[in-house]
């Protein structure tokens, strides 16, 4: 008796995670359920706030966002996620007036109290402020988590976070890891933190997220923002770039552009430069940068859908 050949299983190689997957019929990047995946989300400041009116939050947006989130937690039990959000409206503002990502010159660096001259003082007015700005957006999305009964916990920068000439230099990540273990979301954001060398500094969620991938080594790296993708004729967004190589970055970094509103972090050209310094360093990771304002995308990326621009060594 003859028996019916097995049927043929089309598949994919994904270099990206270095696994074989299967190329489900929705054509998605389907990730094997019984392993743990690890995810870090940002929710640009330009999603959660009008970056074109200071201090507004856009608290639907949160909302929804929060719920999109909670559902591709349901359906994926084995997802691990780590969140970090942008400033918006809120950081940036004082931050452009006070220049507190620039810093101090070195000689005001020292930690020893002593007098200090209008400028400095001015400057750690200004640090505060940002710190309190910062703090409130941060306020604001860890409540729409909270309303859609998300475990979710915020781990500000400014705490445990030591900066030197703009980069992280120390940063105790224990309790990330322990949130994640516990099945809860740690939430990080742009935030003001100490510098040895600048006295204070401004690190943005990308510059968090490239220490933290290499201690804690995630699949992907999602930037949700407005933009649909990176645009290779930025603000004219007639010409959209499908895929970002090292290889490929420099034919196309002229015409990324800035960021629409205030955005003291260097906006999406800083951002993908970021992003493709860090896929040299990890060769395994997949970043994609997508548009988080269209209905269902947090979700359908989340749960392993390609949109937008994706940037891979």
């Amino acid at each position: 008796m003859m028996t019916a050949p097995m049927p043929i299983k089309h598949e994919i190689i994904l270099p990206i995670i270095g696994r074989r997957q299967p190329l489900c019929k929705c054509h998605h990047l389907c990730y094997n359920r019984r392993m743990k995946e690890l995810v870090f989300l940002k929710l640009g400041g330009s999603l959660i706030t009008d970056k074109t009116q200071p201090y507004t939050p856009l608290l639907d947006v949160m909302d929804d966002l929060a719920l999109q989130i909670k559902t591709a937690l349901q359906t994926h039990p084995n997802l691990r996620l780590v969140i970090g959000h942008g400033a918006g409206s809120f950081g940036h503002v004082p931050a452009s007036e006070y220049r507190t990502r620039d810093g101090l010159p070195p000689k005001s660096t020292p930690l020893a109290h002593r007098e200090r001259d209008e400028t400095e003082d001015n400057y750690w007015k200004g640090f505060a402020e940002v710190w309190y700005q910062a703090s409130t957006l941060n306020r604001y999305v860890m409540k729409a988590l909270h309303k859609a009964e998300m475990r979710a916990i915020s781990l500000p920068p400014s705490s445990n976070v030591i900066a030197s000439n703009g980069q992280v230099s120390v940063w105790e990540t224990t309790p990330i890891r322990m949130a994640l273990a516990a099945g809860i979301v740690p939430v990080i954001f742009g935030d003001v933190v100490f510098d040895e060398i600048r006295g204070g500094t401004i690190l943005s969620t990308e510059d968090l997220f490239l220490h933290l991938a290499k201690a804690l080594n995630p699949e992907r790296i999602l930037l949700a923002g407005l933009e649909a993708a990176v645009w290779a004729d930025f603000p004219a967004r007639t010409t959209r770039i499908e895929a970002i190589t090292p290889a490929s970055f420099e034919e196309v970094s002229a015409g990324v552009g800035k960021s629409h509103g205030a955005d003291v972090t260097g906006g999406m050209e800083s951002k993908v430069k970021q992003m493709v310094e860090l896929v040299k360093e990890l060769p395994d990771l997949q970043i994609q940068i997508f548009s988080g304002s269209e209905p269902g995308n947090i979700v359908r990326v989340l749960t392993g859908e390609v949109l937008g621009t994706v940037i891979t060594a």
